[in-house]
């Protein structure tokens, strides 16, 4: 009250205490209007999410000049120019294995390993019915057989407790994939591993920096795939990368994507390694991309996590919303992806297709993910496949279908699995509240919604 007299104090007081009043009439209409705000927004009312989930790719003026530096450079691939080494060796560091080896995507680095393993006709390399298609590829591409294993349906992880019936005496390797930047249950794999004798390949295409009691992931069983896809949460638009701490095994990787030749061995050199090879290197212009990115993945991954435990902590109060369970064994988690499951049972019967369409009204976008790969036509199909039938016959191809059978995956994927993207959860602790809101908005509501 600076400036006014004494005398004013009183009036001033009374004149407070009028606006502070309640307006009995004006709360009326404040809670009749609140109650049409709650209302989804498919029903006409606002959207939950009201800020922006940051764009991806996150980049600045770093990138900018890696480009342009190797561009003036005129060193433009890895046999002439410096820039891959360089990542591989920081890559390396980071990931905390002796090894590093950049390839031109995630696909090519387990095509890299496998190769390096000599995984040919007559073998069979076991890999989870959960995972983007390109696990299935790479066996295929050796004219492997795959086996799908089924899924851990509240971890969205390879059953591990499933994955010993699958071993038979043509067993080369077993592949598990890191889905989504959480960490399958790796005690158990390499339990498994280590009785039969068999090397795991861990595919961590999704998992740059997610750590198992204490070891990033890659590291732990013979070699680790990584993927720079322009989605993933380090990116060069594309390109991959190996880890391992075994000498000989990088040493044969690197062949095998080097053409065959060793890395002692000038391109256009007579000498070889192993009997086949491709060329899978990634170019000077990607390594460059990768060490600008690589300044921010350890900040960004660590606001995923923080922002991901957050809406874990949100989502559990949710009945009908369970987030993916994680392992005991799992220090730290990347989060490309934050999985859930949805039980349309707590939402008035709800299909999820309906509860998707909801979700996107509200302005947060969840997507249903991975489908039946074992069912899927071009999978299927691999049983009518010429070479296949020459290789393996149709008696062994009918039974490979069979083999195949995974009816937890079949439950999750047809009712219940829904991811969001990596980048939502850069965004801000208001952003994860705005999120459950608008799942709780749509379970309060879910009756009317569902027609």
């Amino acid at each position: 009250m600076a400036g006014l007299g004494l005398a004013a104090a009183p009036a001033l007081a009374m004149a407070e205490t009028k606006y502070l009043k309640p307006d009995t009439r004006n709360l009326k209409l404040e809670t009749r209007n609140l109650k049409l705000d709650s209302r989804p927004a498919l029903l006409g009312g606002p959207k939950a999410f009201t800020g922006k989930f940051p764009s991806w790719p996150i980049y600045d003026s770093a990138e900018e000049q890696a480009l342009l530096d190797v561009l003036h450079s005129g060193k433009w691939g890895r046999l002439d120019g410096d820039m891959t080494a360089k990542f591989e060796a920081e890559y390396a560091r980071t990931m905390g294995a002796k090894h590093s080896l950049a390839t031109i995507n995630g696909t090519n680095a387990l095509y890299t390993m496998l190769g390096a393993l000599d995984v040919g006709p007559g073998d069979e390399v076991v890999i989870p019915v959960y995972t983007f298609v390109a696990t299935y590829n790479v066996v295929v591409l050796n004219y492997a057989l795959p086996i799908l294993v089924d899924t851990d349906i509240e971890s969205f992880q390879i059953d591990a407790q499933k994955m010993e019936k699958a071993i038979t005496k043509q067993t080369k390797a077993l592949m598990p994939v890191h889905i989504g930047g959480l960490p399958c249950d790796l005690d158990k794999v390499m339990e498994i591993a280590q009785r039969h004798k068999l090397p795991v390949i861990e595919d961590a295409c999704q998992a740059p920096g997610t750590e198992w009691r204490g070891k990033k992931v890659g590291t732990i069983g013979l070699g680790g795939a990584f993927s720079f896809q322009s989605t993933k949460n380090l990116n060069c638009a594309e390109g991959g990368a190996i880890i391992t701490n075994d000498s000989d095994f990088m040493q044969s990787c690197y062949a095998f994507h080097h053409q065959g030749q060793s890395a002692n061995v000038a391109a256009y050199d007579a000498g070889k390694s192993g009997t086949r090879g491709t060329n899978a290197r990634l170019t000077e212009f990607q390594a460059s991309v990768l060490l600008a990115q690589m300044t921010r993945l350890d900040i960004q991954s660590r606001k995923r996590s923080r922002n991901a435990d957050y809406l874990t902590k949100l989502f559990n109060e949710i009945p009908g919303i369970t987030p993916a369970k994680i392992y005991a064994g799992a220090n730290f988690c990347s989060y490309h992806l934050y999985m859930f499951r949805y039980d349309k049972a707590h939402f008035a019967g709800m299909s999820r297709a309906r509860f998707i369409q909801a979700m996107i009204a509200e302005g947060v976008t969840p997507w249903a993910g991975y489908g039946q790969m074992n069912k899927d036509a071009y999978v299927t199909g691999l049983s009518q496949n010429r070479h296949y039938l020459k290789i393996y016959g149709e008696k062994a191809m009918k039974e490979w279908v069979d083999r195949n059978h995974c009816p937890q995956n079949d439950r999750l994927t047809s009712e219940e699995s829904l991811w969001f993207g990596q980048n939502m959860l850069l965004g801000n602790t208001r952003d994860m509240d705005q999120i459950a809101e608008a799942v709780r908005k749509i379970q309060k509501n879910a009756q009317q919604l569902k027609s």
